[in-house]
């Protein structure tokens, strides 16, 4: 697969996000199933896997851990801190000095590696300042525990002050044909800084896929259910996305999850989307999305048919909307 380079770090153009792997997407899937599914990935080019200490929490990067140790020369592993998880004295965010360092030690133990290639500071916590924040990264860096510093959901300010204390090498944030207000000051604000871009639910949580539809029925307790996108009016009013990529997809011989993933990588050449499955067929599909190309025309009648579409519902619930740094 072709590669792509996030700040210095560079991986494959497409990463698999491994979060529905133990937590969100329901049925939650065998592991050994998920740790061969891994490991396939790696052999069709994928170098580039995304994880965290609260999806389970715990057992995903476990998970990750296992299925990549006999290759962790090879791949690039990033996962997230920012919440106190391991002394249960909190479920809140919580980015202080000593819970940062605390969560890396664990999660080295889990990935059963030396290094973090790409640590990323999961959500913004307005309790302590960014800047302490990164400069506990970077003396992380300087020890050797970590190799690389990413933010997610970060706003502009705090990015540029994250950046002026440790370099960010990538930002995660959501970005596709269905969320696309990154682009507004985020984009180029990382363009002028030299900073990557890992878009996930890159696919819109499977709706853009184009097999969800106002009738599908998610099982209790799977996180669409609480998502306001995933009403089943608001599904049935947000099918016209589904529709004009469609159209596309037919003209190339590709599926719409095929060509919701190219418009994304062809966007621009720092952009790395992580969608995640737990299906082979699903990432087979995914990684031929790779080859699908888009041509200028194709990529105007996109941008012209999505200028005359609003999305329908907030793309979070209340709550996890508060964790959003603007």
């Amino acid at each position: 697969m072709e590669k792509r380079t996030l700040g210095t770090l560079e991986v494959s153009a497409i990463g698999l996000g491994c979060m529905g792997m133990s937590q969100s997407y329901l049925p939650i899937p065998d592991r050994q199933e998920m740790i061969a599914l891994t490991r396939d990935a790696v052999e069709r080019g994928i170098t580039f896997f995304d994880t965290a200490q609260v999806y389970g929490p715990f057992t995903n990067e476990a998970l990750v851990g296992e299925a990549l140790e006999p290759v962790r020369g090879d791949v690039a592993i990033a996962t997230k801190f920012g919440f106190d998880l391991e002394s249960g004295a909190s479920t809140g965010l919580d980015s202080r000095p000593e819970t940062i360092r605390r969560s890396v030690d664990r999660s080295l133990e889990r990935l059963r590696s030396d290094t973090i290639d790409l640590l990323y500071q999961h959500r913004v916590d307005p309790k302590v300042p960014i800047e302490e924040v990164a400069g506990t990264v970077r003396e992380l860096i300087a020890e050797g525990k970590v190799k690389h510093f990413g933010l997610s959901e970060a706003g502009v300010q705090t990015i540029r002050r994250a950046h002026a204390v440790q370099p960010v090498t990538a930002l995660q944030s959501e970005y596709s044909l269905w969320w696309r207000e990154p682009e507004e000051a985020i984009l180029p604000a990382l363009e002028e800084l030299g900073i990557g871009f890992v878009p996930f639910s890159p696919l819109g949580k499977g709706f853009l896929t184009g097999k969800i539809d106002e009738n599908t029925a998610f099982e209790s307790g799977d996180f669409r259910n609480t998502d306001p996108r995933f009403d089943p009016e608001r599904r049935k009013a947000n099918r016209v996305f589904v529709d004009l990529i469609g159209r596309i997809a037919q003209r190339k011989g590709a599926t719409a999850a095929q060509v919701a993933l190219a418009w994304v990588l062809a966007q621009k050449p720092w952009f790395v989307p992580i969608p995640g499955t737990t299906k082979q067929h699903r990432l087979e599909e995914n990684i031929a999305a790779a080859e699908v190309e888009l041509t200028h025309d194709d990529l105007r009648e996109i941008d012209e048919g999505e200028a005359s579409l609003t999305a329908a519902g907030a793309r979070y619930s209340e709550a996890n909307q508060r964790m959003i740094d603007r």
